[in-house]
């Protein structure tokens, strides 16, 4: 019998996983891995990865794509130009926002951005419905509907005018995803804080954007933390914290996983990379580093990644929001706005597996095995995301081929999002992702895209057991072993 001949095999490489690494070629039939081992028959085509890392494709599980915010405001990027990012950056897989807002039709919500989806995405997409207007009608009919044609994750805010949710209304929203089997995540801030602060900086001439990050109070982020859990806690419905940024902020999320809450939490590189400092800016050049929640201090820089290493913060999502610095996006309300005006958001499809390599792998900050996990593994996990995450026999073929040594200096130029920024420009990171594989084909090499707008597919995501906390996770996840939750 003649020896099976694969469609494609990456050679010589080094595999990882978020328990270890090993060397391995990895062999791909159609769309999936076929096998993992040394010396598979030869593939009709074969990828040379000698003294490469073979490595699961990114999963970003918080990014606004084609997204109109509560202001009226569209963001820079478009379903085309996000995923082309998110590929180049070593990520295969996205999950965006359908971003209801007062008066919308939830049902009619996600209808569009499935289009937009549809016609520019070049990498997999799923999506988390925003509920701004829980109405009876979105509760009791939308939603159940929905979660059933795999969305099985909603998203609300504690604040900013136009599309927060109050008290009561978030208990809504937990009952409804708790009677539909759906994870609910959230952004948590205490908006009288920051309400009350923004008066009265405003009234005194503080509008310069550094400002901004003083008119998010650190102890408003742990309030709003611990209000949210208390009341999932009440309704025993899990949660995922969205976007964790100060030490009180990690503090909380512990204390709730140590008493066996059903309480999941993530950060983003921006939490990790920059702090406060990097929007002192002259006049209004701080525009760009204008994100919510507020970049704090090194302090907190280190807590989040004890956080992290602890595995009481499980995953690292970019929270990719671009808007231009120009009047199409952070000056939309003039040359000189006030620190109120400025769009929330900054770019980071692109950027955030290469600065988390670097940290973690090239300067040996919490190592490979982790990277992996924080970036792939874990969010496939929790969001359910079935056959991503992991390069295993019959998992979708979404693999990156990384160079550990590749010198890369991050610019503009070198971007490929509409944001005409990133800021991070000029830091230099060790390790970068060459080779980016979606379901069996090469989608980028050699610094050129070889995927078409509309490759992307919707991956639907069933919907699981709220109350016991085991929606989000394929079958044979331990929450015990891999985050020390206790679940059950």
């Amino acid at each position: 019998m003649p020896e099976q001949t694969y469609q494609l095999v990456i050679r010589g490489g080094t595999v990882a996983t978020g328990r270890g690494a090993f060397a391995a070629d990895v062999a791909i039939s159609g769309e999936s891995v076929a096998a993992i081992g040394r010396g598979l028959p030869a593939g009709a085509r074969e990828i040379d990865a000698t003294g490469k890392l073979v490595l699961p494709g990114g999963i970003d599980p918080h990014c606004h794509i084609e997204q109109v915010s509560a202001a009226g405001i569209l963001n820079a990027d478009n379903f085309e130009s996000a995923t082309t990012s998110a590929a180049f950056g070593g990520t295969t897989s996205v999950i965006s926002f359908a971003a209801q807002h007062i008066g919308n039709s939830l049902e009619k919500v996600l209808a569009d951005y499935h289009a937009a989806a549809e016609r520019g995405a070049v990498i997999d997409y799923a999506f988390h419905m925003i509920l701004a207007d829980p109405t009876e009608q979105a509760l009791k009919h939308d939603v159940p509907k929905l979660v059933k044609s795999g969305h099985a994750t909603l998203k609300v805010f504690m604040t900013y005018d136009r599309i927060r949710v109050d008290d009561e209304q978030l208990l809504d929203v937990l009952a409804a995803a708790k009677e539909n089997g759906a994870f609910v995540c959230v952004h948590a801030e205490n908006h009288g804080m920051i309400t009350w602060m923004v008066k009265r900086l405003l009234a005194r001439g503080y509008t310069a954007p550094k400002y901004h990050a003083v008119s998010h109070p650190r102890s408003g982020e742990a309030e709003a933390f611990n209000r949210l859990i208390t009341f999932a806690a009440f309704l025993d419905q899990p949660v995922m914290v969205f976007h964790v940024s100060s030490a009180e902020g990690v503090d909380v999320i512990t204390r709730a996983r140590g008493q066996g809450l059903k309480v999941f939490a993530e950060t983003c590189p921006q939490y990790l990379f920059l702090t406060a400092q990097d929007i002192d800016k002259p006049g209004t050049d701080g525009a760009k580093w204008i994100c919510s929640p507020p970049m704090r201090t090194a302090a907190d820089q280190e807590a989040i990644w004890a956080g992290l290493e602890r595995g009481d913060l499980q995953v690292i999502s970019s929270d990719h929001a671009p808007y231009r610095s120009d009047q199409s996006g952070k000056f939309i309300a003039g040359p000189a706005p006030n620190f109120k005006q400025i769009p929330n958001g900054m770019p980071g499809l692109h950027v955030r597996m290469p600065l988390l390599f670097d940290a973690m792998v090239s300067k040996g900050r919490l190592g490979l095995a982790k990277f992996v996990e924080l970036t792939a593994e874990a969010p496939a996990k929790i969001y359910n995301l079935t056959g991503k995450g992991a390069i295993a026999v019959g998992a979708d073929a979404d693999i990156a081929i990384w160079d550990p040594n590749k010198r890369v200096t991050l610019t503009e130029a070198g971007m490929h999002d509409r944001a005409g920024y990133t800021p991070y420009e000029g830091r230099e990171v060790v390790g970068w992702p060459e080779t980016v594989l979606s379901r069996g084909r090469v989608i980028v090499h050699d610094g050129k895209l070889l995927a078409k707008p509309g490759e992307g597919r919707f991956l639907a995501r069933a919907a699981g057991d709220a109350a016991k906390g085991t929606g989000r996770m394929a079958p044979e996840f331990d929450p015990a072993r891999n985050f020390g939750a206790k679940l059950m």
